[in-house]
């Protein structure tokens, strides 16, 4: 059955399923508990720590930077921001922070750079890294020609979901789905629960690459990054997710908390780390 058929049945889906109120981040309901009890496989109680502390297991920040090129300096752009990389990573055993992946986008906004990077030693890490290089002149200049480049850019701090798979390199040659989504506020427990299911149905091709939640930047925005040889494996991976008993179940307990999403199909840069 096609996603789309599936999707079709969805308000049927949502219709059977018992009434609950919205977990938020203060408190569960005996009746939110009832639910939640059936569906998970590991369940994350709301308490006085910060959702951070619940959903994510390690001090590490991940900095998204999100480049709108213009469309006649996206090759001067990408000259520009390897340059940019080499610079830093040869002060990597100062600034304690690696480039995870970088890529253009090919499906979506077009003439758009996405680029992570890792800080291992939390958020002192990211502000010794910035004090830095503010006082690095290459760097400086480098940041100074990158901007007449662009239209646009954003930068969001994220952590990554602790019931994700370690982030690992690919090699060879990949495609990347990021699917990005703006969740309700209050909500980011229960969609953690969900996902630390709903993740086992989309193991299989070791298509799981990468999630994150965001702690500065937009708020309640969760992105979920796949990895697939081609457009035509991205398919039936998708496909073989939903002959699955119990992923369409996880869906529908999910989709209520989006208030919108988006996807965009990544290609890695030629001096992405991974491929």
């Amino acid at each position: 059955m096609s996603c789309v058929s599936r999707l079709s049945k969805m308000p049927k889906l949502l219709a059977t399923l018992p009434a609950r109120s919205i977990t938020t981040s203060s408190a569960l309901n005996a009746e939110s508990d009832s639910w939640l009890s059936k569906l998970l496989v590991r369940k994350i109680e709301p308490t006085k720590e910060s959702h951070s502390r619940m959903l994510s297991d390690k001090e590490v920040i991940y900095a998204l930077h999100t480049h709108n090129v213009r469309p006649d300096s996206v090759s001067n752009y990408l000259t520009n921001y390897k340059k940019t990389v080499q610079l830093i990573e040869s002060k990597k055993d100062s600034l304690a922070c690696d480039l995870i992946a970088s890529w253009t986008v090919q499906v979506g906004d077009m003439d758009q750079a996405l680029h992570l990077w890792r800080y291992t030693g939390g958020f002192e890490k990211i502000d010794k890294a910035h004090n830095e290089l503010s006082q690095d002149q290459d760097y400086v200049k480098l940041e100074y020609e990158r901007g007449q480049l662009l239209r646009s850019r954003h930068l969001q701090y994220l952590l990554a979901f602790s019931y994700w798979p370690l982030i690992t390199a690919r090699e060879k040659n990949h495609i990347y789905e990021m699917r990005s989504y703006r969740l309700k506020p209050g909500t980011m427990i229960e969609w953690g629960n969900n996902w630390a299911r709903a993740i086992n149905f989309r193991q299989t091709n070791n298509e799981a690459y990468a999630g994150f939640f965001s702690q500065i930047g937009r708020l309640y925005n969760v992105h979920h990054i796949w990895c697939y040889k081609s457009l035509q494996d991205r398919k039936e991976s998708r496909e073989s997710a939903w002959r699955s008993p119990g992923w369409d179940e996880c869906v529908a307990y999910t989709v209520p908390l989006i208030k919108d999403m988006h996807c965009r199909i990544l290609v890695p840069t030629e001096f992405s780390t991974t491929q």
